[in-house]
């Protein structure tokens, strides 16, 4: 039987006596391409910083490869997890060039110092970038980026490793239409790719979950409201739950539309 990439049992966060999230049952298997979906203060973006290692839970427990954290080297693991979140764009130095922004996730850091990387490492950091439209801006500094191009580079960034768990927290935010359709194609070509790692993508709006994912996980308020197969999942009485209004959900071919009940 194969290892889960991540199993979360009776998972609570709590903060300044508030629970973030709440009693979380989730299991990611190999495979598998999770969009997380719910409003703000949903508990996502402290869902994935447990994913990659970044956060230990109140009580319960987090196994990432049959691991547990707080039982091992969370610097082992990090390495497995390529990360794309607005948490780590805060984190990069705003002229660092944007080709050493994803070269430098080989060695888990931001911020290009005196670690030598080869022309293989440049030249894949290149084909990342140009895979999510943004090879035009190897030679710019990360500062001078859009909110949306930032986003595109971290994405690359994240797959520089070649990891076994791919998260990507909110990665269409600041995307116009083009820009998010563009991106949703990418994302595809990747969820329908055997080679590609375990996927967990968060993000506010189902129109932005790509082709070729297989499963979801619906949050309000730190619980869950609703987790399995996507089909099954995205579903109007789900989202309605999840979003605390009348919604109504529409899915053509592989793709999903929402909108609100007084609106139709």
């Amino acid at each position: 039987m194969a290892v889960a990439a991540a199993s979360l049992n009776d998972v609570v966060v709590r903060r300044n006596g508030r629970d973030i999230l709440s009693t979380v049952n989730l299991t990611i298997a190999e495979g598998e391409r999770w969009a997380v979906l719910g409003p703000n203060g949903a508990g996502k973006s402290t869902l994935v910083r447990l994913l990659s290692a970044r956060l230990h839970p109140t009580s319960g427990t987090v196994d990432l490869f049959a691991e547990r954290l707080g039982r091992t080297d969370i610097f082992e693991l990090r390495p497995l997890i390529g990360l794309a979140s607005q948490e780590l764009a805060e984190t990069v130095p705003v002229e660092e060039k944007v080709l050493d922004v994803v070269v430098t996730a080989g060695y888990g850091i931001v911020g290009r110092w005196r670690e030598q990387y080869d022309d293989l490492d440049l030249d894949r950091a290149r084909v990342l970038l140009d895979a999510f439209g943004v090879a035009d801006k190897a030679d710019r500094m990360f500062g001078t980026l859009s909110t949306g191009e930032r986003k595109r580079v971290l994405s690359a960034r994240a797959l520089m490793t070649d990891p076994e768990l791919l998260l990507l927290d909110e990665p269409a935010a600041g995307l116009d239409l083009g820009g998010r359709e563009e991106l949703v194609r990418t994302l595809s070509q990747l969820a329908k790719d055997p080679a590609t790692p375990v996927t967990v993508l968060v993000t506010h709006h189902v129109e932005e979950i790509p082709p070729g994912y297989t499963h979801a996980l619906l949050l309000r308020e730190g619980g869950v409201v609703a987790a399995g197969p996507i089909a099954e999942t995205i579903t109007s009485q789900n989202l309605t739950r999840a979003f605390g209004l009348p919604l109504v959900v529409e899915q053509r071919g592989e793709r999903f539309t929402a909108r609100s009940l007084s609106l139709s």
